[in-house]
């Protein structure tokens, strides 16, 4: 019997091999299976014909084959196969985020169907047969029964078995009237169109705008290189407001008139409504859109309609570098440096660098573009490797945002240490209320206050599984106290748990606070808030953006999800709470990370035809990334803080893996890193890379389990790679204990 090798969704499993059964056609690659693992049976995925089976083993059947056809197209399955390699991590789990919602199921779970009323004796409605026998067909309904054929008998089309349901008809009962021979079940396909709710508003691009020289000469050069039908890579490195969505808009004409599809990757939901709107616009109904808020339904049809090449365009966040195109010509991956593109569990890739393998595959154009480029894409282009195209000027010739910092160690010494909102920022927005223009805010921190304590017994209010405090939120009947890693939570007394004493303080302030702190000060002013917890209700997010978009909002709050992409012409001022609250955190690109938001935000300001202002609050006005954020200096950011990096041997210049073993106690984890890197140091001989640790993790307990790490680094990545799988190899046990991060974006 030949033999398939298939990828199961079990974690820290390679592939497995199976026998087809002679009665079985040999199921393609990319098909799903179901097979028996242990004494499970679950569905996999077929990733290679003609698999070699080990002396000895005994090899189990195929149990079902699902498809005729690959559900996957065989370019997905090698690019999941790549990502389960160079990240270190399971083909199975790789695999599960190119799959559509409810792949797994042997049936599926969106299918729609239409129930339809039949005579008593068995016809569709109206064919002339005769109701001889009725009372026998419908002696002994149950008053639900006949109330769901009273519903059906006034529609003659069948109704959707979800709308029968809102109608209070339960599968129950339907399932007795087709028993009964009264109403038959019909499947149909009706694509669910999140378009309805995704997209702000209907907007047609207009094509006979002019591009400013600019942007012909940068449209010019990547016609040109798409053109080629080769694998490019080009950094368009636009200031905010140069005009890059315009120029995406063209390129991506151009690809699909050339007989190619493209995908056009967003780094946040949030950007996702605007972007599916314009590109809607200009492409219609050839349009699909990808991520995890919309719901499985609507991500299962919307997958299964690039499948079935009904899509010229798609537009997503990090997963949607999975979709299944089959004629990829151009990949967008805009706002390319954003941190939101790596996925921070298994497996934990980055999505513009999976962008980028897949079009050197398929022999595709890709467009990094970015005010702030990430120093591993200016660099490359500084080397040559990317094409580098640049935008220098705001279109219409609009100035950039005017940016001034408030050092707020003056404020406080003037005003008292509960200062939040400057007299600066406060002044700015009273003028800009009163010309009724619109104000961003941004704090990079949710929540209420980062901290309650007693004033009494110093006790504060600690997760009970991770080593953080716990942030306070406002809630119904009060406070609550919650830990935003494992979301523990706890309703905050009125007096200290330890001391009883009536003294309990907040320290620290968030989104809420200030949302709070301007409606006491700005009573008239229509004020929003944009973090994770005012938009986790379905919908919520586009109905905020939409209502400031169309100017029915003065003021809206928020954390980073408010300072990239979005265009808002009404905004003339951006005030910016605490910018250097990322500064101090032990991460090797805290100053990166502090400037692109800092340079992103000030650019959502004077986008229209009034001037914009950013109000810059900040305890250190010195630091090199906030002044040159204030100047809206990328080339003099890159240039120092290359220095810094090269000198350190950090990225772009070295490569990084960071190792994190995690155990019931500190010891146990300890014990266990050491042996790690103690396995390691025969290739750490070798002179590739070298070895940093083991040592207590930053964020030293999470969800219980304690943290200690340790890092690779070097210049050859398939070495550390290679000798980290060799002692995983060497030492099984460890999997579930080890997480392995290739190229992280964040070391804490």
């Amino acid at each position: 019997m030949p033999l398939i090798s298939v990828a199961v969704p079990v974690p820290f499993l390679d592939l497995l091999t199976y026998n087809v059964p002679d009665s079985m056609a040999i199921p393609p690659v990319g098909a799903r299976v179901r097979v028996p693992v242990g004494t499970r049976t679950v569905t996999g995925c077929v990733v290679e014909h003609d698999a070699l089976a080990e002396d000895g083993t005994d090899v189990r059947d195929v149990a079902e084959a699902l498809d005729r056809e690959p559900l996957l197209p065989t370019s997905v399955v090698e690019l999941c196969r790549w990502v389960a390699d160079y990240y270190v991590a399971g083909i199975g789990d790789a695999l599960a985020v190119a799959m559509p919602p409810g792949a797994r199921a042997s049936k599926s779970a969106f299918k729609r169907q239409r129930v339809a009323m039949l005579s008593v004796m068995g016809s569709d409605p109206g064919d002339g047969a005769t109701r001889g026998g009725e009372s026998d067909r419908v002696r002994g309904l149950t008053p639900r029964q006949q109330a769901a054929l009273s519903i059906l008998s006034a529609a003659p089309a069948g109704l959707p078995t979800s709308e029968l349901r809102d109608r209070g008809v339960t599968t129950a009962v339907l399932a007795g009237l087709v028993r009964r021979g009264l109403v038959v079940l019909r499947d149909e396909r009706d694509d669910r169109d999140p378009f309805e709710r995704a997209a702000m508003a209907d907007i047609t691009p207009d094509a006979t705008r002019a591009l400013t020289e600019e942007q012909r000469r940068a449209a010019d050069e990547l016609f040109a290189l798409a053109d080629t039908g080769e694998f490019r890579v080009a950094l368009l490195h636009g200031v905010t407001g140069s005009g890059k969505t315009e120029i995406y808009l063209r390129l991506a004409e151009r690809v699909i008139r050339s007989g190619r599809q493209v995908l056009l990757m967003v780094p946040e939901i949030a950007l996702t409504p605007s972007v599916a709107a314009l590109f809607r616009g200009a492409f219609g109904g050839r349009v699909a859109i990808q991520h995890s808020a919309l719901s499985d339904g609507e991500r299962h049809d919307q997958w299964h309609r690039i499948r079935r090449t009904e899509v010229d365009l798609v537009i997503g966040t990090r997963s949607a570098v999975f979709a299944p195109l089959d004629r990829l010509g151009l990949v967008i991956v805009d706002e390319e440096h954003d941190s939101s593109y790596k996925q921070e569990e298994t497996p934990r890739y980055h999505g513009r660098d999976v962008a980028i393998l897949r079009a050197s595959r398929e022999r595709a154009l890709v467009v990094l573009g970015s005010a702030t480029p990430s120093m591993e894409s200016y660099q490359n282009a500084a080397a040559g490797k990317y094409a580098r195209i640049t935008l220098e000027k705001r279109v219409l010739d609009r100035p950039l945002a005017a940016v001034r910092l408030v050092d707020m160690r003056t404020e406080y010494a003037d005003e008292g240490p509960e200062v939040v909102i400057s007299r600066d920022l406060a002044a700015a927005i009273e003028d800009r209320l009163a010309r009724r223009e619109q104000v961003l805010v941004l704090l990079n921190r949710r929540g209420y206050s980062t901290a309650v304590f007693c004033r009494q017994c110093g006790d504060t209010f600690e997760c009970p599984n991770c080593s953080v405090s716990l942030t306070v939120h406002r809630a119904n009947a009060g406070w609550r106290a919650r830990c935003h890693y494992c979301n523990y939570s706890v309703t905050v007394p009125k007096a200290c748990r330890k001391c009883a004493a009536p003294y309990l303080e907040h320290a620290g302030f968030g989104t809420e606070r200030i949302e709070e702190r301007l409606r006491e000060r700005f009573p008239d002013a229509r004020i929003g808030r944009v973090d994770r917890d005012s938009v986790r209700r379905k919908g919520a997010l586009t109905q905020i953006l939409s209502a400031f978009g169309a100017g029915e909002l003065d003021v809206l709050v928020g954390t980073q999800m408010i300072a990239k992409g979005h265009d808002f012409p009404g905004v003339t001022l951006v005030g910016v709470i605490s910018a250097d609250v990322g500064l101090g955190l032990a991460d090797f690109r805290a100053s990166e990370r502090t400037f692109q938001l800092l340079t992103q935000v000030a650019g959502r300001a004077g986008r229209g035809e009034r001037a914009g202002e950013a109000i810059v609050q900040t305890l250190y006005p010195g630091h090199y990334s906030i002044q040159l954020a204030g100047r809206q200096d990328y080339p003099a950011f890159f240039e120092r803080e290359v220095v810094y990096r090269r000198g350190m041997r950090y990225p772009p210049f070295f490569a990084l893996v960071n190792g994190v073993v995690r155990g019931r106690t500190f010891d146990d984890a300890m014990q266990l890193a050491r042996e790690i890197v103690r396995r390691l140091e025969p290739a750490t001989l070798a002179g590739t890379f070298t070895t940093l640790g083991p040592a207590p993790a930053p964020l030293g307990r999470l969800r219980g389990e304690h943290r200690v790490q340790f890092f690779l680094k070097g210049t050859r990545r398939a070495d550390m790679r290679r000798a980290l799988m060799e002692v995983v190899a060497g030492m099984p046990e460890i999997r579930r204990r080890l997480t392995i991060d290739i190229d992280p974006l964040s070391v804490l």
